[in-house]
C-alpha cells in the first residue's frame, strides 16, 4: 500500500474513532461526518473499507487488538472457571467503554459480531477453557453461550448495573457452565480482582 494510501486509511480510522467516541448513539455518526473529519473524499473511505460496516469492523478490531494484547500480557492463571470469569468481566468492561462502537457493529446486520476476528479469538479461548473444565463435548456451543451473555445489546440493556452486579451474574454463569466453586462473582470479588490486576 502506498504511503499516501496508508495515511488516508489512518486518517479515516482516527476520525471515526473520535466521532464514535464522542457520540451517544451509533446513528449520530454518518459516513459524511467521517470523511469530513478525516479530510478525504468518500471514495477513499469506500476503497479502503467497502462500506460503513467494514469501517466499523476495522475500528472495532483495532480496539479489540489492544484488549487481546492486554489480556495476553496479564497472563491470569487459576482454574478454568476463574479464567473464564476474568475474560468475560474484561469483555464487559471493554464493551461498556466502547459502547457506541460495539452497538454500531452488533446492530449492523451483516456486520454481525460472529464474523469478526475478535469473536473467533474469544470463542476459541472460552472453548478451550470449557474443554479443560468438563471435556470437549459441547464446548464449542457452550463457548458461544458464554459470549452471548456479554453481547453489546445485553450490556446496553443492563447499562445501569454496577461492576459488582455484573460480577455476581458472570460468576454464577461461569460456575454453572465450567463447574468449580472458585469462580467467585459476589459483591467485592470484582474489587479484589481489580486490586490484584493493578499489582
Amino acid at each position: 500500500m502506498r504511503a499516501d494510501a496508508v495515511r488516508n486509511r489512518e486518517a479515516v480510522l482516527a476520525a471515526a474513532d473520535r466521532l464514535f467516541g464522542a457520540a451517544t448513539d451509533p446513528e449520530q455518526v454518518s459516513m459524511d461526518d467521517i470523511v469530513a473529519a478525516a479530510g478525504v473524499g468518500k471514495g477513499t473511505l469506500f476503497r479502503h473499507f467497502g462500506d460503513r460496516v467494514g469501517l466499523v469492523r476495522a475500528l472495532y478490531e483495532r480496539r479489540g487488538d489492544d484488549l487481546r494484547a492486554a489480556l495476553a500480557a496479564d497472563g491470569a492463571g487459576g482454574p478454568p472457571a476463574e479464567r473464564a470469569l476474568h475474560l468475560l468481566r474484561e469483555l464487559v468492561r471493554f464493551k461498556r467503554g466502547n459502547r457506541v462502537l460495539t452497538l454500531a457493529l452488533e446492530n449492523a446486520g451483516d456486520g454481525s459480531p460472529y464474523r469478526t476476528e475478535s469473536y473467533e479469538h474469544w470463542h476459541a479461548l472460552l472453548a478451550a477453557l470449557v474443554s479443560e473444565a468438563r471435556g470437549p463435548q459441547a464446548a464449542d456451543y457452550l463457548a458461544h453461550a458464554l459470549l452471548a451473555a456479554v453481547r453489546s445489546d445485553l450490556v446496553e440493556h443492563l447499562r445501569d448495573w454496577s461492576a459488582e452486579h455484573w460480577d455476581a451474574g458472570l460468576g454464577a454463569l461461569t460456575r454453572s457452565v465450567l463447574g468449580g466453586g472458585t469462580a467467585t462473582g459476589g459483591p467485592g470479588s470484582g474489587r479484589r480482582q481489580r486490586r490484584n490486576n493493578d499489582g
